[in-house]
C-alpha cells in the first residue's frame, strides 16, 4: 500500500509540471511549487534525492519530463551540459566500446578533490581487461567501507550509476527506505537487476551490477542489502575526507575541520581564510575533533531538511540560533548528540559577532551548498562569488517561509 501510494505521489507531481511546462531542477522554487500544486510533503527525502529518484522512476515508466521554455530550451539542454554531466567528464578516465566510464578510483576523487588528477586522454579498454575486472568484482556480502578504495582503478561505473551515488551520498538513514522503495516497483521488498536498471534497453554490465546482482544478474538485494552499501559508501568518503586532514592522526585540527566544511561552498577565499581566522582565535588550546565526532556531523549535515522544519518548531524565520537550540534540534533529527566542543567550533566558524548565536537559515544554506559538493554554485554564472552567495541565501529563506 505505501510503495502504491508513493508511485501515485510522483506521478500526480509529474503530471502536474508537465501540465504547467516545468522541469524537476534543482531550483528548489520549481519544486516547492510542484508540491504546492500535487498537495503532498514526503518526508525525509531531500530535493536533490526526490528530484533524481523521481527521474528514475518516470523514465522507467515512459513519463516525458518536460523542460521550462519548451521545445527551445530542450535544444539548447541537449548543447550544453549539466554541472553533473561536465564533472563526471572531467573525472571519467576510461572508456569501453565508446561509451565513458568512471573508476571507482574517479568516483572518490570527484567528490572529494576539486580537480582530477592530471592524464593524458582516456585509457581505452579491451574486453578481456573488462572481464577481468567484472570477475573480480566482490559480492554484495563482501561490501566493506573500503570497497571502492579496494577496486581502486578496476572498476566500472556508468553516468546513471555516478548520479545514484551521488543521491547515496546525500541521504539520511531516514530516507535509505524510500530510496529502496523506489526501485521496488512490484513491493515485494526485493529488487532484482530490471528493476534496479532505468532503462529496459540491455545494458553493459558495470561494477554495481555485477556488486549487487552478481556475475550472471540472478541475485536479488534487500532492503538490508541495500542499507548496508549506502551506510558503507557514505563512511567510506567520510573517513577518506578526515584522513586527508588527519595525517595519521586520532584528531584534525578545528581549523582543518572548518577547512573541511568551507572547501565545497560558495564562499571565496578571502571569505573562508575570515572564517579560519575566527575559529584560530577563538580556540586558544587545540583540542582537535576526532574521527567520531566528524562522522556523526557530516550524517547530521545528511538531514539537514529536517533539521530546518525542527528548527521552525520553535523559533522564528529570522531569529539567531543558540547552542543549546542547535544541539537540541540536531538530537531530534538524528537520535544523538554532538560533542560541546564540536558545537563550539561550528559556532566560532559561523558566528561572526561572537554573540553565541548563528543564523540558522544561513547556516543552512552553507552546509547544503557543501552536501552538494558545490554543485549550486557553479551552476550561477557570476564573477562575484559573495554576491552568488548572498543571492542564495535570499533564495533559501524565501523558500522556508
Amino acid at each position: 500500500m505505501a510503495s502504491a501510494f508513493r508511485k501515485n505521489v510522483f506521478y500526480t507531481i509529474y503530471r502536474r509540471s508537465l501540465i504547467q511546462q516545468r522541469t524537476f531542477s534543482s531550483d528548489r522554487n520549481v519544486f516547492s511549487r510542484c508540491l504546492k500544486h500535487s498537495k503532498v510533503v514526503i518526508a525525509g527525502l531531500s530535493t536533490a534525492s526526490f528530484i533524481c529518484l523521481s527521474a528514475v522512476y518516470a523514465k522507467r515508466n515512459g513519463i516525458q519530463v518536460l523542460h521550462a521554455g519548451g521545445e527551445e530550451d530542450s535544444e539548447k539542454k541537449k548543447t550544453s551540459p549539466t554541472y553533473r554531466e561536465m564533472r563526471f567528464l572531467q573525472f571519467a578516465s576510461v572508456e569501453y566500446k565508446g561509451v565513458i566510464y568512471m573508476t571507482p578510483q574517479d568516483f572518490l576523487e570527484s567528490v572529494t578533490e576539486e580537480m582530477p588528477r592530471p592524464r593524458i586522454g582516456r585509457a581505452s579498454l579491451a574486453d578481456g581487461e573488462v572481464a577481468g575486472w567484472l570477475k573480480r568484482t566482490p559480492n554484495r556480502r563482501y561490501g566493506s567501507t573500503k570497497l571502492f578504495r579496494n577496486l581502486h582503478d578496476k572498476g566500472l561505473i556508468s553516468y546513471t550509476e555516478y548520479l545514484f551515488l551521488l543521491c547515496v551520498l546525500t541521504k539520511s538513514k531516514s530516507g535509505f527506505r524510500i530510496a529502496f522503495n523506489m526501485f521496488d516497483t512490484d513491493g515485494n521488498q526485493i529488487v532484482d537487476k530490471k528493476e534496479f536498471l532505468v532503462s529496459v534497453e540491455p545494458v553493459q554490465d558495470t561494477t554495481l551490477l555485477v556488486h549487487f546482482f552478481g556475475s550472471k544478474g540472478r541475485d536479488v538485494l534487500k532492503y538490508e542489502d541495500f542499507h548496508s552499501f549506502m551506510e558503507n559508501l557514505q563512511s567510506e568518503v567520510i573517513e577518506l575526507e578526515f584522513l586527508e586532514f588527519s595525517r595519521g592522526l586520532a584528531t584534525i585540527s578545528e581549523e582543518d575541520f572548518a577547512r573541511i566544511l568551507l572547501r565545497y561552498t560558495m564562499l571565496d577565499s578571502s571569505n573562508i581564510e575570515e572564517c579560519i581566522k575566527r575559529v584560530r582565535s577563538r580556540t586558544p588550546s587545540e583540542k582537535g575533533v576526532s574521527f567520531e565526532e566528524f562522522r556523526k556531523f557530516c550524517q547530521f549535515l545528511n538531514t539537514l531538511d529536517d533539521f530546518s522544519i525542527a528548527m521552525k518548531m520553535y523559533t522564528y524565520a529570522d531569529q539567531a540560533v543558540s547552542k543549546e537550540d542547535f544541539q537540541r534540534a540536531v538530537f531530534v533529527c538524528t537520535g544523538s548528540n554532538l560533542s560541546p566542543h564540536l558545537v563550539d567550533t561550528v559556532f566560532n566558524i559561523f558566528d561572526a559577532d561572537g554573540d553565541g548565536h548563528l543564523s540558522y537559515m544561513e547556516f543552512i544554506s552553507i552546509m547544503k551548498d557543501r552536501l552538494h559538493r558545490g554543485s549550486r554554485s557553479h551552476l550561477m554564472h557570476t564573477q562575484d562569488k559573495w554576491t552568488a552567495f548572498k543571492y542564495c541565501i535570499k533564495n533559501e529563506m524565501r523558500t522556508y517561509h
